[in-house]
């Protein structure tokens, strides 16, 4: 064991994560004069110009950073709920000073410097979370404690989503990863999961009939719905009565026989056989709250009724809270449509970037696609596919790799904190970082919605790299102070 008298700072700082971090930065750099250079070397250099500055944000993220790793950690689990209140403070007056800048009022202008709150406020998430988790006897049991935390989480989202950043918002959610490895049931990923499964099936099935009378939406919802709630029975209900499952499945099977028998005959929208058992189901819950007392009944029978009003509630959160632009990338994302002029020619010609690179890649600076301006937004959210052409699937493949490292390193630290504080700042900063990779990697390559967030260390921009820098340099100080004791 370690003491303050003793302690050496250099010792002690886990210099493997630093190297990852300096590699990762050193290639981001590289990348993003790739994406910058248009045939003119000379500008590429110029004062002003995007490798400048990045590397001016560099220079200041290497200070930033080695000087967070002074601070004590005790210090900063006292300032985390100031630090936190401040930023929310920070969100809220964005909304109403912050310019129009590409549709959200998101970005801080002062003079020449433009920063974006919400970046920071991942980290003093971070911190006010670790800190509420952290003390002593808190558990994530009881509505009580399950608002508090949630309550962490959300406050910034929801400042954030009305700033009109969604893809900042929705990065918070990775926060809910963090909750799960410190004891939260797994129902609730369970709910989140139903939950993107009806809106994503719901937009894709919507209009289209089977069998010439039946919806397909509402047959496949419906039949999910009955599947999921069967798996919760299955885990959660324990004192149904004998041959229960038996009965039901008997009871199931003949409903369904009879009812294809009626429909060769008289055909009709077989989706309502299925809305049917879920009816059937939801009464049975019903009937069991009420007769045994158990609150599983009474919470899979909410699950039900829950879901259908979820179901025919898609369509008016669509169409009427999200913004055209947002219905057009989920919907170009789904495959739903096809915009070769907005947001599909963004994704097609970068997965044409991409597929160019080969195994290999063409070369530093020699990218076709970016010295033509062919993928907009490629310094920032669209940055991988700079590498994928420039460097090809081997250079992917190395960055993923490098990234996949970081991220294990990470949680490997986070799980050899001695107090709960550090391990869960630590899977926090994991967390994130996972995060904004599958989602922009994902993005680039067409697989998820177009909703900007930057790769970290490689997009361009300042406010990115300070916040990961934030993050991690943090940690690396709380990681060096684990065996301190006063």
């Amino acid at each position: 064991m370690a003491n303050k008298a003793n302690f050496s700072l250099a010792k002690r700082v886990d210099w493997f994560t630093v190297i990852l971090y300096l590699l990762m930065v050193a290639a981001g750099w590289v990348a993003i004069c790739g994406a910058s250079y248009d045939f003119n070397l000379y500008a590429l250099f110029q004062m002003g110009s995007r490798p400048v500055m990045q590397l001016i944000w560099i220079g200041l993220a290497l200070i930033i950073g080695f000087a967070v790793l002074l601070i004590d950690t005790d210090f900063l689990e006292d300032i985390s709920p100031f630090l936190y209140v401040i930023m929310l403070l920070i969100l809220a007056v964005t909304i109403f000073v912050a310019p129009n800048i590409k549709g959200s009022h998101s970005w801080l202008v002062i003079g020449p410097l433009r920063l974006q709150p919400a970046e920071f406020a991942k980290v003093t998430t971070a911190l006010m979370l670790s800190r509420q988790l952290g003390k002593y006897g808190f558990k994530i049991k009881g509505w009580r404690n399950y608002a508090m935390v949630f309550g962490i989480i959300c406050a910034p989202m929801l400042l954030i989503l009305l700033q009109s950043e969604t893809g900042s918002a929705l990065v918070f959610s990775a926060f809910f990863l963090v909750l799960y490895r410190e004891g939260m049931t797994g129902s609730i990923l369970s709910l989140a999961f139903a939950a993107i499964v009806y809106f994503v099936f719901s937009l894709i099935f919507e209009n289209i009939i089977w069998w010439g009378t039946t919806r397909a939406d509402l047959f496949i919802i419906g039949t999910l719905i009955f599947v999921f709630s069967v798996v919760g029975i299955i885990t959660y209900c324990h004192r149904l009565p004998r041959n229960f499952y038996r009965y039901f499945g008997f009871a199931t099977f003949g409903i369904l026989l009879l009812s294809a028998i009626i429909y060769r005959l008289f055909p009709f929208d077989f989706s309502y056989v299925i809305i049917g058992l879920d009816v059937l189901l939801f009464l049975l819950m019903l009937f069991f709250t009420l007769t045994r007392y158990r609150l599983s009944f009474f919470l899979i029978g909410l699950f039900i009724a829950g879901s259908a009003l979820y179901f025919y509630s898609v369509n008016y959160i669509f169409d009427h809270i999200l913004e055209p632009h947002q219905q057009t990338r989920i919907k170009v994302a789904l495959n739903i449509e096809e915009d070769f002029r907005g947001n599909g020619y963004n994704v097609d010609q970068s997965k044409i970037a991409i597929g160019s690179g080969g195994l290999l890649g063409k070369g530093f600076l020699d990218g076709t696609q970016t010295k033509l301006n062919y993928v907009p937004e490629q310094a920032t959210d669209f940055i991988f596919c700079t590498i994928g052409e420039e460097q090809g699937f081997l250079g992917s493949m190395l960055l993923l790799l490098g990234y996949t490292l970081l991220i294990l390193r990470l949680c490997y630290l986070a799980e050899r904190q001695e107090h709960t504080f550090g391990r869960v700042y630590g899977y926090s900063v994991a967390s994130i970082l996972l995060f904004h990779l599958f989602i922009n990697v994902g993005m680039v390559l067409g697989l998820v919605p177009v909703i900007g967030i930057p790769l970290p260390f490689f997009s361009y921009g300042g406010s990115s790299l300070w916040g990961f820098t934030l993050l991690i340099f943090i940690f690396l100080g709380i990681d060096a102070r684990r065996t301190i004791f006063n």
